[in-house]
């Protein structure tokens, strides 16, 4: 049986300005985020991304990301708490950002991106998508460190105590989350997206692909306590959070198989600039 380590969630502190391990993990996603897709523009002679509409994409994601993924956690997760306690809604060092409202939030600043460079809205995801998953596992190493979503009570051999829960092994959720959507669906997406696909086909693979690893990780996680724990037939709010998502993945599959073009390629009409 294991013990959680309980690590200070504060990583660095200068007098009255502390730096949380769970910032730092955020700052790692975005890092990773910018990294991979210079990799991407430069061994990709058949994408049109540049190094400014990638950084441009980093800062309309960067706001996504944190708006959405704040607020999905308030509405869907723990809206009966941010009620009682409306001032806790901007902590978000503390914690407490839902990946569904993120993603919400990331799509619609990719709308706002594509609008800004006149190309194609699912031309835009395709590159972006592949680029997620490292940042997912920053996030999900952050909730470990924090000690928030812990798993279900166990009795498997690496069963971990969380003593600020009780004394009983328990799931490491966080860390399966951590390997399936970062480690397995990195891969996943990254060897998918590496030929030419029509447009909106990667798009709909991640969606897919991490709809089903979250839906199974969720019998592992315990529900969270607030405003919406396990609903209707035992499913928990991740899961069903999860099934549109992978309707929309497997309709834009579909789409995408009546539309010849492909992704990089159909935005390939702009002139490319490496700098």
């Amino acid at each position: 049986m294991l013990v959680h380590p309980q690590i200070d969630p504060v990583a660095v502190s200068i007098g009255p300005l502390s730096v949380h391990w769970y910032g730092l993990m955020y700052l790692l996603g975005f890092m990773l985020f910018i990294l991979l897709g210079r990799y991407r523009i430069k061994h990709n002679p058949r994408t049109a991304f540049t190094y400014e509409m990638l950084d441009d994409a980093l800062f309309y994601g960067m706001l996504g990301v944190v708006l959405g993924g704040r607020l999905g956690h308030v509405l869907f997760y723990q809206f009966g708490y941010y009620l009682d306690h409306p001032l806790h809604i901007f902590a978000i060092w503390e914690g407490g950002m839902s990946f569904h409202g993120g993603f919400l939030g990331v799509f619609v600043a990719m709308i706002l991106l594509s609008r800004k460079y006149k190309l194609p809205w699912l031309a835009v995801t395709d590159f972006v998508v592949p680029l997620i998953p490292p940042g997912l596992a920053a996030g999900r190493i952050g909730n470990f460190i924090n000690g928030e979503l812990w798993g279900r009570p166990t009795d498997v051999p690496w069963g971990m105590v969380f003593p600020y829960v009780d004394e009983l092994p328990r799931h490491p959720s966080q860390l399966y989350q951590f390997a399936l959507e970062g480690v397995v669906l990195f891969i996943f997406v990254w060897i998918y997206s590496a030929k030419p696909r029509a447009t909106g086909a990667i798009t709909g693979a991640f969606m897919i692909g991490y709809g089903v690893l979250r839906s199974f990780a969720e019998f592992f996680r315990e529900p969270e306590d607030g405003f919406m724990g396990v609903l209707t037939l035992g499913i928990t709010m991740g899961q069903w959070l999860s099934i549109p998502m992978i309707l929309a993945g497997i309709t834009a599959i579909m789409w995408s198989k009546h539309h010849t073009s492909h992704a990089e390629p159909g935005i390939n009409s702009r002139k490319r600039k490496k700098n």
